[in-house]
């Protein structure tokens, strides 16, 4: 179930493994993922996927061809493919760059410091020679004569919460289990983080540390220490730094009275119009785990990495 194979390429590059970098390079028809998925072959390990197993296997298998003789590989499968016996149950055609990572390639120590310096940028390749250069564009464009690759990377999804109540802790916790970049934020809260992996925890005040973090539109911020001079100084910090979800967890009744505040501090209409009051999606129910789920699916769309934004 991993989406975002950086961690993965990562680590081998630290390790100064060579290894195989496999991206969805053009779809057509129906498909269960979009171009620009990728998978990584770091020895007998795979990281990410590509459809409901039709083809992961072959993948794999063309995977150590290229790891071992260097020959960056395009493949087809489905419709119009040669390999007939590999069956695409969606109906449709998918076509798969592959490239050998060698153990010392300068591009991934660029891909890895612009992911910590929350930096988007472009990585390109023919297949012999990568290269990573800062900017938008496309999420993929791709050639085939000659042969060659260009993919967007996004800064990884964040989502930062405030708080710590079992709403708050619900949000922190299927935050870190959907693969965000997670941080939970409890001013004067416990000195022991809770019992569960993937979690950076901080104890200052919510507006202070969203301003020392940075933000940008790949982070969520979800305020709920239900205490307005943290959730809505938070907020507008939020609003204003160009956070790409905003939300505040409380009761509907309390959702005027907020707006009113935020906009006796200085809060526009464009900036509040952003502000998502009682966040999630209604009819989950109001148990901590259902409306985390709301509020997480709302997250989620707000941050789509495979959206066009450049």
């Amino acid at each position: 179930w991993e989406d975002d194979v950086r961690p993965a390429l990562a680590e081998a590059h630290s390790a100064g493994r060579p290894c195989v970098l496999a991206t969805l390079a053009k779809v057509e028809g129906s498909a269960p993922r979009g171009p620009g998925a990728q998978m990584l072959f770091d020895g007998p390990r795979a990281s990410g996927y590509f459809s409901g197993d039709c083809i992961e296997g072959d993948v794999a298998r063309h995977a150590a061809d290229v790891l071992a003789d260097g020959v960056a590989r395009k493949l087809h499968y489905g419709m119009g493919s040669p390999w007939i016996d590999i069956r695409l149950r969606c109906g449709g055609a998918l076509h798969v760059f592959v490239e050998r990572i060698e153990a010392n390639c300068v591009a991934v120590a660029e891909l890895m410091a612009a992911s910590r310096e929350r930096r988007q940028c472009r990585w390109s390749s023919d297949g012999m020679v990568q290269a990573v250069e800062p900017g938008g564009g496309p999420l993929v464009s791709f050639s085939e004569a000659p042969l060659g690759l260009t993919r967007r990377y996004d800064p990884p999804r964040r989502v930062i919460v405030s708080g710590g109540d079992p709403g708050a802790l619900a949000v922190a916790r299927l935050a870190s289990q959907a693969r965000f970049e997670t941080i939970l934020v409890r001013p004067g809260g416990p000195e022991t983080p809770p019992p569960f992996a993937g979690l950076t925890y901080l104890r200052e005040d919510p507006a202070a540390a969203l301003s020392r973090l940075g933000l940008d539109r790949w982070t969520a911020y979800v305020g709920a220490t239900h205490e307005d001079h943290h959730d809505l100084a938070a907020c507008l910090a939020a609003l204003r730094g160009g956070a790409g979800y905003v939300g505040m967890i409380g009761a509907k009744t309390r959702a005027e009275g907020r707006r009113a505040a935020l906009r006796a501090a200085g809060a526009s209409e464009d900036e509040l119009a952003r502000l998502h009051l009682s966040p999630g999606i209604p009819g989950l129910g109001k148990a901590p785990w259902e409306v985390a789920t709301g509020i997480m699916a709302e997250v989620m769309q707000a941050l789509n990495p495979a959206s066009e934004r450049a």
